[in-house]
């Protein structure tokens, strides 16, 4: 039987081009000598070996190839796997002297699984939608160097449609999965996504709560699951907590504590300071020691369900030190190796996405997504305040203004919609942010209170009701609080304060681009 690799091999040969098609059948020494000669460059042309202009090829070089002089991708048929679709883009994407692009010709039309195209360009393997659209809107400047990625108008609506219509994550995290498996050789750990950049583990457990639960879906004939009901709520409250590393403390503390019954508060904050150049209040460290006791919760169930995890005994005065069973727990092979990936995976994700922006008197990283539960977590709450956490929330000295800000659109300047106030929350310019306060809070309530008289003022933003992280847009000063009305659902006038915020730096343009855009969930 005659493929249609072959096929197409055999016209593009009757017009003069230099090709060759490859299939499953062609042995390592065949595909070795043919990417050799697409690699070749004309002046090293000989009688028996002469360059190629084309591969055809269908399934076989998705991934373990490295043919870093491709520069032009044709793709003919349609893939409905975001995985195999990234790797195939990527055969082209690799540096090589004298390649100053790369030409793709997609010719698929594959409209369902158009978000794939801004993932696979991006590199980000959340796939999450808010970050997906941003990138669409404004990808040229969010691409270092002089890379330009441009998307005409057709080709936006479609990635939007297509963006919606996600679904199905179980399925790309089993493709994923499967992938890096093969390329491997082994079973992989949660780390293993991290580095080969397949999808982003934080997804892995957003659907399976632990690695363990994943193995038994992932692995049901094979994978032995031999852990106690104790070590499961260990890792998954692990998993949970500390995984998507925006702060190190309390992975810190984990991976001192994988071989020492006990250490001392002012070795570990020697330590600490010698990995992350910062220093580490006793504060901040008696915090981490609390989260890592299971009282990072926001429900009593939670509280009754993860204080039995056992990690941590309570401070001695200047020791951090381990409860015996997690100790006898971490000689457990399994267990031990599932906690140190969460430690390999979260401090990593610390040092490569939040570290290069933070400053010594702030934790928070600008234009960087957190959610409610992660402010608890960064500002030493002890617990998880996120479901008290909305509108304004002053915690010490510091104030946080959450604003969505695309609502629904109201109907006939109507100043209620789905019984939610339509807040006039908006940027003016960079620096520039116009905020209502909350409907019956004026100028001398407590409410605005906490607000003037916080010593620091930070501002963060989602797009729209659909997302549960915000972008942390940075602190600001008030210019001007001013007493207004505002009519109530039940159409009576009430006090609201108008303020008026200057950023201290200007928000960056392909960010505010995107928060102004009509483009929501």
């Amino acid at each position: 039987m005659i493929t249609r690799t072959v096929k197409l091999s055999r016209k593009f040969n009757a017009l003069g081009y230099r090709t060759v098609a490859l299939s499953g059948n062609d042995s390592e020494e065949i595909r070795l000598a043919a990417f050799e000669r697409l690699a070749m460059d004309e002046a090293a042309a000989t009688e028996e070996m002469q360059p190629l202009d084309y591969i055809f090829s269908r399934d076989i070089l998705n991934e373990g190839v490295d043919i870093v002089e491709v520069n032009q991708v044709i793709m003919l048929r349609p893939t409905q796997s975001p995985i195999v679709f990234i790797q195939q883009l990527g055969r082209g994407l690799r540096k090589a002297p004298g390649k100053e692009y790369v030409v793709v010709l997609d010719f698929i039309g594959n409209y369902n699984n158009n978000f794939m195209i801004p993932v696979a360009l991006s590199g980000d393997r959340s796939y999450n939608a808010d970050v997906i659209r941003k990138y669409v809107i404004s990808g040229n400047s969010t691409i270092p160097g002089a890379s330009t990625v441009h998307f005409d108008q057709i080709s936006k609506d479609k990635i939007f449609k297509s963006i919606d219509r996600i679904k199905g994550m179980k399925a790309l995290i089993k493709e994923s999965y499967i992938s890096l498996k093969n390329r491997l050789g082994r079973i992989p750990l949660l780390y293993d996504f991290y580095e080969n950049q397949e999808i982003d583990p934080l997804v892995i457990i957003r659907e399976y709560k632990t690695y363990d639960a994943f193995m038994q879906a992932m692995e049901k004939e094979k994978y032995k699951n031999c852990l106690s009901e104790q070590e499961k709520l260990t890792l998954e409250y692990l998993s949970k907590t500390v995984l998507s590393g925006v702060r190190p403390d309390e992975l810190a503390i984990l991976g001192q504590l994988l071989h020492k019954d006990q250490i001392r508060i002012e070795d570990f904050a020697e330590e600490y300071k010698k990995k992350f150049g910062f220093e580490v209040s006793i504060a901040q460290v008696k915090d981490a020691v609390q989260v890592l006791q299971g009282h990072f919760v926001s429900k009593e169930a939670e509280y009754q369900k993860f204080s039995r995890i056992d990690i941590l005994e309570s401070t001695r005065p200047g020791m951090i030190q381990r409860v015996q069973s997690y100790a006898e727990r971490l000689t457990h092979r399994q267990f031990y190796t599932q906690v140190e990936d969460i430690i390999k995976v979260g401090i990593t994700r610390y040092q490569e996405k939040y570290l290069p922006g933070r400053s010594a008197d702030n934790p928070f990283v600008l234009y960087e997504k957190y959610s409610r539960r992660d402010v608890s977590l960064l500002m030493n709450c002890g617990k998880d305040l996120s479901s008290i956490m909305y509108g304004m929330k002053r915690i010490k000295d510091d104030v946080f203004i959450f604003i969505t800000y695309h609502k629904e659109e109201s109907q006939d300047e109507k100043n209620y919609v789905d019984g939610k106030p339509d807040y006039a929350d908006a940027f003016e310019d960079n620096l520039i942010f116009k905020w209502d306060s909350q409907i019956g809070k004026g100028l001398d309530s407590s409410y605005m209170q906490d607000v003037l008289g916080a010593a620091r003022k930070h501002l963060l933003v989602k797009k729209s009701d659909a997302e549960t992280s915000f972008y942390y847009m940075g602190q600001f000063d008030i210019v001007k609080a001013l007493n207004a009305q505002k009519e109530d659902n039940r159409g009576r006038m009430q006090l609201i304060t108008k303020v008026t915020i200057k950023m201290h730096h200007a928000v960056r343009e392909d960010l505010l681009r995107y928060l102004q855009s009509n483009i929501t969930a």
